[in-house]
């Protein structure tokens, strides 16, 4: 008997449920900060068991991308101070304290994006982006040097607003322009700091620096941002948590 080949493609229940949700985010029919319908709602709506439309919700719980709060329902998650501190941040003081840095913002331009960010970003070549550069202070002391890149196309307004860019430009994404961070990879690798860097964190050059590149991806897997971070770590180290 000749074993059936297996659709590549297939996918079970509850991801086919999964996957009609996050296009709900993705469309914005759900929100930030938004109640679901009950699990007998859904499941009513996707003509699936209670039991499939859980394994999805915990999925997308544990994703960060729902938020389940005893007795009240599950929430669409925001990005909020809360949680860019300790999903985001791995800066953290001699005693793995963590701290929400203070920003103070250097610049913002709008160029065209150079090779680094056409590939981290998906870019074509002669795309523009919005970069905008800043210093981050821990404890009153410059300690992180960021360049931030973003496309364009995706943030037109960004840096045009009435008041200042906010410390946590997750929730800026999220409410202005209906883009919900949910994933990054960060590449951690050493430097010594030189230029302009050195100065706006009042080092002398050639001081050891931690280089941060992160991309940030939106719920399509569309990498959204480019955050390059120079950190001084004379009192702060990188703390990773694996579970």
């Amino acid at each position: 008997m000749t074993a059936q080949k297996k659709n590549p493609n297939f996918q079970p229940l509850y991801a086919q449920v999964k996957a009609l949700m996050i296009d709900r985010l993705m469309n914005n029919d759900w929100t930030a900060g938004m109640v679901l319908p009950s699990e007998s709602q859904l499941a009513a709506e996707f003509q699936v068991s209670q039991g499939t439309v859980r394994k999805a919700l915990d999925e997308m719980t544990a994703e960060h991308l729902l938020v389940r709060r005893q007795g009240r329902g599950t929430f669409v998650a925001e990005h909020t101070q809360q949680r860019a501190l300790f999903h985001f941040l791995h800066l953290v003081d001699e005693d793995d304290n963590r701290q929400l840095p203070q920003s103070q913002v250097i610049s913002i331009e709008t160029c065209q994006a150079c090779d680094q960010e056409v590939q981290q970003l998906e870019l074509e070549n002669g795309a523009s982006v919005i970069r905008i550069k800043r210093i981050r202070n821990l404890n009153e002391q410059a300690v992180i040097c960021e360049t931030i890149s973003v496309p364009y196309v995706l943030f037109p307004t960004l840096g045009q607003q009435d008041g200042e860019i906010p410390n946590s430009l997750y929730s800026l994404y999220e409410r202005q322009y209906g883009i919900s961070v949910n994933r990054a990879t960060e590449r951690i690798s050493a430097e010594s700091a030189a230029g302009e860097i050195a100065e706006r964190l009042g080092l002398t050059p050639g001081t050891p620096l931690l280089r941060i590149q992160r991309t940030a991806y939106s719920l399509n897997a569309r990498p959204v941002e480019l955050r390059i971070s120079h950190c001084h770590t004379e009192h702060h180290h990188y703390l990773s948590q694996l579970t």
